[in-house]
């Protein structure tokens, strides 16, 4: 079965870096749109990366510049490099695959149909 497990997560400082990590285990891993999603408290879970299944990125306005996804085919690996954090950015991270092999990235919640426990990301001012 499906199973994609986060990790990597932590408390910072503002401008502090952080590296997530999401190991898939399951299916194909090269053949899906992979992404991170993130939830704060009280808000909505919206989408902060994708990358689909022949590399190509995409990121919201509020991380682009700062973050990169990539992943390590060989390994299964989803990562998300984050840089010159900021408050705001503080909020459950979560790895979520696309429902379709070989389908394009989206930028909506409901097109992902598995996602990982979550970890947790606090970045303090």
């Amino acid at each position: 079965q499906v199973q994609l497990v986060e990790s990597g997560g932590g408390s910072v400082q503002a401008g502090g870096s952080l590296r997530l990590s999401c190991a898939a285990s399951g299916y194909t891993f090269s053949n899906y749109c992979m992404a991170w999603f993130r939830q704060a408290p009280g808000k909505e879970r919206e989408r902060v990366a994708t990358i689909d299944n022949v590399g190509i990125t995409s990121y919201s306005d509020s991380v682009k510049g700062r973050f990169t996804i990539s992943q390590d085919n060989a390994k299964n690996t989803l990562h998300l490099e984050m840089n010159s954090l900021k408050p705001e950015d503080t909020a459950m991270y979560f790895c979520a695959r696309g429902w379709r092999e070989w389908g394009l990235c989206s930028q909506k919640s409901a097109d992902f149909g598995y996602w990982g426990q979550g970890t947790q990301v606090t970045v303090s001012s």
